[in-house]
């Protein structure tokens, strides 16, 4: 049954991130033959490491709140990115929320995920903003979402006939992807987890999505998230990870404003389009590079619905030369926002 594909695939791929060992349920925790343990919340595994330096502190805080069961708080807002007044909106969200209405976790992270255009549509939402993935149609085929947070690529791709798995370090955005897509009637499986050290046996997945998520890494981890997106993918398989292109109009702006200092924490890390497919190519396979978007990052044309007519002038624009750049490719280099498209060796 539909309902119960998730459950069984995961049972059947899982595995533990140290070693790549099969895993054994006992009680709400995973167990794996080398003795590592990891905490299950409402059928999600968490399965971070705690003996790494994390990528960004929410790992720390989900690892923190999936050990302590049962647990005060259902929704884990301590386990979702942000900062102290956005935990407050939340909160406030969470208080006032009624059954039908949009989750109050998703209604006050919309900046955070889609980008600053969505400020003005935060804790105002009446329906998802599942955006159009440029995926072809599906045909049950499995693909990972690397950094989901609250689901909305697993959505796209579970409404495109793609059988989505979701994985984000952030254990309390997870549960609100989990229940957006019960909602929705869709059924992905969702694991905590980090991008570095992926919890799936090598060829699990026949495609491996992410975005705006590797951009935040440091190079040398983003390089160690990128083989291990190779690994988990069958021969054959195609990853398409978008990325920040350092000679893109506003992110020579973003530049300039900090600087050009290094980055820092979660700062956005800017790759020229070549240096993004020699690393592709090297880790993944043969990789070729298409436009996104341009004027900033997040910017998706399903969203007009949302957005000020200011705003909804800027999506189109970068609509417009988004497709003009794929009969122009050498516009591409100005975007802001790309997508890396790589194929595995079949052998």
């Amino acid at each position: 049954m539909a309902e119960n594909w998730a459950a069984n695939w995961l049972g059947q791929h899982l595995v533990c991130p140290r070693d790549q060992k099969a895993l054994r349920a006992e009680g709400q925790n995973l167990i794996c033959a080398g003795g590592h343990g990891y905490p299950v919340v409402e059928g999600v595994p968490v399965m971070l490491l705690d003996d790494v330096a994390q990528t960004i502190g929410v790992a720390a805080d989900s690892l923190r709140e999936a050990r302590i069961q049962p647990h005060a708080d259902s929704w884990y807002v301590d386990a979702i990115p942000c900062n102290p007044q956005e935990r407050e909106m939340i909160r406030r969200q969470i208080a006032a929320y009624q059954t039908g209405l949009v989750d109050p976790v998703v209604q006050s992270v919309l900046n955070a995920t889609n980008g600053n255009l969505y400020r003005g549509a935060l804790g105002k939402l009446r329906e998802y903003p599942i955006p159009e993935i440029r995926l072809p149609r599906g045909n049950g085929e499995t693909m990972l979402d690397i950094g989901c947070n609250w689901g909305r690529w697993c959505a796209a791709a579970s409404r495109k006939g793609y059988r989505a798995v979701g994985i984000d370090p952030a254990l309390g955005s997870v549960l609100a992807a989990k229940r957006m897509c019960n909602k929705l009637g869709l059924t992905p499986a969702f694991v905590v987890g980090d991008a570095r050290f992926l919890p799936f046996a090598a060829s699990s997945f026949d495609r491996v999505f992410s975005y705006s998520v590797l951009q935040h890494f440091s190079k040398e981890n983003a390089r160690q998230a990128i083989g291990e997106a190779a690994r988990v993918l069958r021969p054959g398989g195609e990853s398409m990870i978008q990325m920040a292109n350092m000679l893109g109009v506003r992110s020579m702006q973003h530049q300039v404003m900090r600087g050009f200092r290094e980055p820092r924490d979660f700062d956005v890390r800017y790759w020229t389009p070549a240096e993004l497919r020699r690393c592709f190519q090297e880790i993944v396979g043969d990789s070729r590079i298409s436009v996104d978007g341009y004027f900033g990052l997040g910017i998706q044309r399903s969203d007009l619905p949302l957005m000020p007519a200011r705003y909804r002038a800027v999506i189109r624009a970068s609509d417009i030369l988004r497709k003009i750049s794929e009969k122009v490719p050498a516009i591409s280099w100005a975007a802001d926002s790309l997508y890396i498209h790589s194929r595995k060796a079949s052998n």
